[in-house]
């Protein structure tokens, strides 16, 4: 799918082609609209093939001579809940040639929808520096609210855990654990790439674009923070609660003893009494009695041992 959009009076406007200051945001690029790039926008196939590749790292290719500008940047998608890996990444090209500025992207993204929602009142296509900064500020808050949201879901599998015997919600953690892993090496990649772009200097034209790329790598810096105390905060609850599930299955085996030693008392002492042989009591009119008081009896105390070891 290709959309060519350009800044208008009201928003951003959508156009039937591509002209001069316009941003054509390409998602999942079907041959037929990869053909297009290539011959009418003039796009090296590389780059899209880049840009559509999940394992490309972050990056940033400027070659003066073809007069192109390639950054690779690594952005946040949320794949689902009953998936292996709810929280992912995958690459976002950014290609800026010939008076327009490119977006290329496997999977339809919400990086990009605040900018289409005018998000940004100074946002224009064609500055395209500045949009891209904007691009760089939108990924990491979209990091940022990933994060918060990994929090709040590991906090409740954190309460179900506390009284859980099963490894289904460790299971659940170690999910988090991979999102989380791939957030990292993600976040460090884009940083790496957004500091060779502070020393090309690419984004100098306006002190305003200096600053707010200072911004950008503050946004992304916390961003590697949060993602590096979530990981070891869930690394530590997860071995915690390794412990604590072994410990409750530990006290479900205890009582199931100690019920099975209770409920056999009686048993054993009927048993002795239903013998055929010569028995304590076996005239006495209060037999039943005795011998029920003596099965009463062992019970009982049995029950009171266990009650003060704690295995109830």
């Amino acid at each position: 799918m290709i959309n060519f959009l350009k800044t208008a009076e009201g928003g951003l406007a959508k156009l039937d082609s591509a002209v001069t200051g316009s941003w054509i945001n390409v998602v999942d690029p079907t041959p037929e609209e990869i053909n297009f790039l290539t011959e009418e926008i003039e796009i090296f196939p590389d780059l899209i093939n880049y840009s559509l590749d999940l394992d490309e790292m972050a990056r940033i290719e400027r070659d003066e001579d073809e007069g192109y500008t390639f950054i690779l940047l690594r952005i946040p998608h949320f794949q689902g809940e009953n998936v292996d890996v709810p929280y992912a990444t995958i690459p976002l090209g950014i290609i800026i040639v010939d008076g327009v500025i490119v977006t290329i992207c496997r999977h339809e993204t919400d990086i990009l929808k605040p900018l289409l929602n005018g998000k940004y009142r100074h946002l224009r296509t064609g500055k395209r520096y500045r949009f891209v900064l904007y691009v760089f500020l939108e990924t990491a808050a979209r990091y940022l609210a990933h994060l918060r949201d990994i929090n709040k879901r590991t906090e409740a599998l954190e309460d179900q855990l506390q009284k859980s015997t099963r490894n289904r919600e460790v299971l659940e953690l170690v999910k988090y654990q991979k999102s989380l892993t791939y957030f990292a090496t993600a976040l460090r990649s884009n940083e790496v790439m957004m500091e060779r772009v502070q020393r090309m200097k690419l984004f100098n034209q306006y002190n305003e674009d200096a600053d707010l790329l200072e911004d950008v790598l503050t946004e992304n810096q916390q961003a590697i923070q949060m993602t590096s105390i979530a990981t070891e905060i869930l690394a530590g609850m997860m071995d915690a609660f390794a412990s604590i599930i072994s410990n409750n299955l530990n006290g479900v085996m205890k009582a199931l003893a100690a019920l099975t030693i209770i409920l056999n008392l009686p048993t054993i002492v009927a048993s002795f009494y239903g013998m055929n042989v010569e028995l304590p009591f076996a005239h006495s009119p209060f037999a039943f009695p005795i011998v029920f008081g003596m099965a009463f009896a062992l019970t009982a105390i049995a029950v009171l041992v266990f009650v003060k070891r704690d295995w109830f």
